[in-house]
């Protein structure tokens, strides 16, 4: 076998399971270890593997997953007649035992695992014409990287609309490329703890947001070039600029429509439809009402970034 036993999960607790993922990459990981996942940025793991373990509450759609992992695996074996059962144990590989695998289902019969997954009818199209999102197709390649299975079953349930399973056959070059980021992810940062380089996605600054609460109140000095601060600079006002035509043709389309709700060419059409939205109005309330306004406030914490150019004086 490539992998040994670590821990059997029915024997610990919520809390010491998130213990354990914390040790290695689970293929849950896969994706954002490869820098390839939509969700969550190389940062966001890192944090996730170095820092102390907060327990949070389950989300709807966190407890749903869970739950519905019987069903969907019911409804394979119905599909398939293929027999399946469950693997409690969570396996690591022998020669890097930071890879790790928690895997949902083994198929009985084949050197096969089953993936079970549940989705939202507005992701419906991700899995029509036997498509399979890029991550979960990471995460079925990472459990046979570690397990050696020569195949991976995914199926998943559309909520209310569909029930889809697909065949992922294993693919060398695929576990090759996966092994060769996840070993680099987790020595060169994990170990080293290094802080993967900014890449420019939201979800980086999410993990930043996340991980660094402006607790010590001191300036310190920067290691920044002045030529990126210029283009950093420029790239700002051509931005406002690129807005402002973009600004300038919206209102050149809202003039030809005037009172009109909407209007077309042989290569667009457009709609400037009016639309009421109800707000509260709470500077109203905090005057008339502080109590009511009190009561109902809610409190968040956030910082604000302010680059701003340095007035140079010369004597």
């Amino acid at each position: 076998m490539t992998y040994t036993n670590l821990v059997n999960v029915k024997d610990i607790s919520h809390l010491e399971w998130l213990e354990y993922r914390q040790v290695g990459i689970g293929g849950s990981d896969a994706a954002a270890a490869c820098g390839l996942s939509p969700w969550k940025s190389q940062a966001q793991l890192y944090f996730e593997k170095t820092t102390p373990i907060k327990m949070t509450e389950d989300n709807e759609r966190m407890r749903q997953g869970r739950d519905f992992e019987d069903y969907v695996a019911k409804r394979f074996t119905e599909e398939t007649g293929k027999k399946i059962r469950r693997n409690n144990f969570m396996m690591r590989d022998k020669e890097y035992p930071f890879l790790l695998a928690d895997i949902d289902r083994e198929v009985v019969g084949e050197n096969a695992i089953l993936e079970c997954k549940t989705t939202s009818p507005f992701n419906k199209s991700q899995w029509e014409n036997g498509q399979i999102p890029l991550q979960y197709e990471l995460q079925c390649h990472h459990y046979m990287m570690v397990t050696g299975a020569e195949r991976c079953y995914i199926a998943c349930l559309i909520f209310s609309t569909d029930f889809f399973y697909r065949v992922i056959e294993r693919d060398e070059e695929v576990i090759e490329m996966l092994r060769e980021r996840e070993i680099d992810f987790w020595r060169n940062y994990v170990e080293k703890e290094v802080i993967p380089a900014p890449d420019g996605s939201v979800a980086y600054d999410d993990a930043l947001k996340a991980r660094f609460k402006g607790e010590n109140e001191q300036s310190i000095a920067l290691n920044l070039k002045e030529n990126d601060f210029k283009d950093y600079m420029d790239r700002k006002a051509l931005i406002k600029d690129l807005e402002a035509l973009n600004r300038k043709y919206e209102q050149e389309i809202k003039l030809q429509i005037g009172d009109n709700l909407a209007g077309e060419n042989e290569f667009l059409s457009v709609t400037w439809k009016p639309a009421i939205r109800k707000s509260i109005d709470t500077k109203r309330i905090k005057k008339e009402r502080p109590e009511i306004f009190e009561e109902y406030s809610k409190e968040t914490e956030y910082r604000t970034l302010r680059i701003k150019e340095k007035e140079i004086i010369n004597d």
